[in-house]
């Protein structure tokens, strides 16, 4: 039987707070999934890691469960796609596989210094021309420096090619094909700030300004074309079956792909752990005045489409601060009868600046803040004010892309955990002044990754099946008028100038 025969895509989704499988089937609809949470370390403040050997086993462990859910084996799949928090970077052994730290995640803040000399030497201009980024600890370049530089002999083994180094989505392509395949596609390899998004290569320059040996490096490929195949240790959770790995996307332009966001114009975000809005621009590259970041969309086929993208580092994280930090909700459902229960914040603001603040800011120095607090601050206006602030976060990013994008943008695509919350939608819809559509698969990052595997094998045609398979599960419409908008969004910035630059005294 041909892999398109098969009928299946499992959709590997490896994300901050945890690892995820969806079984994906011929309309794209979902018909399995598992998930599990893996640990978040704090060793440092600022600092965040991942066991990258727990990202790798509970990924075998829920790819194995949605199999068993959906009832089918190894056999039953054409391909699979894998789909991966962003930036988030792993160095390991290439002769042991094994890890020489804990993965460094995208949140994580310890590579600020590399940041602040890279700037001071004036490679701000360089970076953005060639890679379409900021410079910012955000970004894989700087943490993979820092590692170099401080786990022992690590520097001198890279350069002598003893070791790796990947995304998250490389480093399961490593596992799950034994070692055979070190790849990463367009998308990843565009937010390490080390990859030239014009020229389409690895840049020399980049590499050497951050003292990186190209040796560390994978191969960049297409984001939808098979890759390698499920090998090793790692076919026992597909019943021994070597299934061929046919689509990869960082988890953004996943979601970007997954709402069926083919032209120029359109857009989407994704409320998370953080929030991210993508804009597709078609094959145009627009450089950005605002902090707004170039990036690729996908490579598939011939096709290289870009996309300009607004990063919010913290939205869904500030409501799980707000149950495990603070301890005032037990669940993030709670907060939208919460927000609905009270009339307006009581003039709270809460900007959640815990690891700084990206765009439009792409502040290192920021740091949370809450402010208007009064005796009749409650619980319910700090939870009203933290479903807010996602949303002022997102209004922000969507004002520079207007600006910028060089296209109108008339309707949100909107997916994620934080759709669910009808209140943030509603807020949302009005802060915004143009509609919100929800989508009808909730898991679109997966169903992006689904969605690539499948074109890669030949389950779908091309973008415009996939298309006619898109629809919307709610419309929100917005109905606040401009002048409390304005109100709104004025008080914001002036919550968000008391956080910035707190950290550097």
């Amino acid at each position: 039987m041909s892999e398109a025969g098969r009928g299946y895509i499992l959709a590997l989704d490896q994300g901050t707070t945890g690892s995820a499988a969806l079984v994906f089937d011929r309309r794209g609809t979902p018909v399995a999934m598992a998930d599990r949470e893996i640990h978040q370390g704090y060793p440092e403040p600022g600092w965040v890691e991942h066991d990258p050997e727990e990202i790798y086993r509970t990924t075998l462990r829920v790819a194995r469960e949605a199999l068993d859910g959906a009832r089918i084996s190894g056999a039953d799949l054409a391909a699979i796609g894998i789909t991966n928090q962003r930036e988030t970077t792993v160095i390991w052994d290439r002769k042991t596989s094994q890890p020489i730290a804990p993965a460094v995640v995208w949140q994580c803040r310890r590579s600020t210094p590399i940041c602040q000399r890279l700037k001071q030497a004036g490679l701000e201009p360089i970076v953005r021309e060639r890679t379409g980024l900021l410079i910012d600890a955000y970004f894989s370049a700087t943490k993979i420096a820092w590692l170099l530089d401080n786990v022992e002999g690590a520097r001198k083994r890279a350069e002598a090619g003893e070791l790796a180094f990947g995304t998250i989505d490389t480093w399961l392509l490593w596992k799950l094909t034994g070692g055979a395949v070190h790849v990463t596609d367009v998308t990843n390899a565009s937010r390490t700030m080390l990859y030239n998004i014009h020229e389409r290569r690895w840049d020399g320059i980049l590499l050497e300004a951050l003292g990186v040996p190209a040796a560390l490096l994978p191969e960049v490929r297409p984001s939808s074309g098979v890759l390698g195949e499920v090998a090793g240790e790692a076919r026992a959770a597909f019943d021994g079956v070597g299934v061929p790995i046919a689509g990869v996307a960082g988890d953004q332009q996943a979601a970007l792909f997954g709402q069926a966001c083919f032209e120029p114009g359109m857009s989407k975000n994704t409320y998370g752990t953080g929030s991210f809005l993508l804009l597709n621009t078609g094959d145009r590259a627009p450089s950005s005045r605002l902090g707004l970041l170039t990036t690729v969309a996908w490579e598939v086929g011939s096709t290289w489409t870009y996309a300009l993208e607004g990063a919010v580092f913290v939205t869904g994280a500030a409501v799980q601060w707000l149950r495990d930090g603070l301890g005032i909700i037990a669940d993030a459902a709670e907060t939208e009868a919460m927000a609905q229960s009270v009339e307006n914040t009581g003039g709270v603001y809460f900007v959640p600046a815990f690891a700084g603040l990206g765009a439009p800011y792409w502040d290192m120095y920021a740091r949370g803040a809450i402010v208007g607090l009064t005796g009749a601050t409650r619980r319910e206006h700090i939870a009203r004010a933290t479903l807010e602030a996602i949303a002022f976060q997102t209004a922000d990013v969507l004002a520079g892309m207007r600006d910028e994008g060089g296209v109108d943008v008339p309707v949100l695509r909107v997916d994620g955990g934080g759709t669910a919350n009808g209140f943030l939608m509603q807020f949302q819809a009005d802060l915004l002044g143009i509609p919100l559509e929800v989508a009808d698969v909730q898991e679109t990052t997966a169903r992006g990754a689904a969605y690539l595997a499948g074109l890669g094998v030949g389950l779908w045609t091309d973008a415009a099946e996939i298309m006619r398979q898109w629809k919307p599960s709610r419309r929100y419409e917005p109905s606040m008028s401009e002048e409390r908008r304005v109100e709104l969004l004025t008080a914001w910035h002036r919550a968000v100038d008391r956080a910035r630059n707190w950290a550097t005294g």
